[in-house]
């Protein structure tokens, strides 16, 4: 059973930065994807970023280009989302999740499984 951990979230002042972790475990495909997915109050969720575990290839939506930074550790089985230049607008529930086929896309019924979620509030 796959298993997607998120933790790192909390409250952060704008122009600041924080870093979301992602521990993932019980894969039992030898490549997968990972995406961080964020849903504001009031709004549907939508794709931040995607990374495949087969060749470390990387997306972004447009609203976060040159701010955020997806990265993995295979070793330790978790992604990372550095996320710099925090907007009020970035205040949203940020979830990870997997796609088992590492499609490389930021479609959410690509992906399989899905963590807990974690807060994620910028203000002054």
């Amino acid at each position: 059973q796959v298993q997607l951990v998120e933790s790192g979230g909390g409250l952060v002042q704008p122009g600041g930065s924080l870093r979301l972790s992602c521990a993932a475990s019980g894969f039992t495909e030898d490549y997968y994807g990972i995406g961080w997915f964020r849903q504001a109050p009031g709004k549907e969720r939508e794709g931040v970023s995607c990374i495949s575990s087969i060749d470390g290839r990387t997306d972004y939506a447009d609203s976060v280009k040159g701010r955020f930074t997806i990265s993995m550790d295979d070793a330790k089985n978790t992604v990372y989302l550095e996320m710099n230049s925090l907007k009020a607008e970035d205040t949203a529930v940020y979830y990870c999740a997997a796609d088992l086929h590492s499609t490389g896309l930021l479609i959410e019924g690509l992906y399989n499984y899905w963590g807990q979620g974690t807060q994620v509030t910028v203000s002054s």
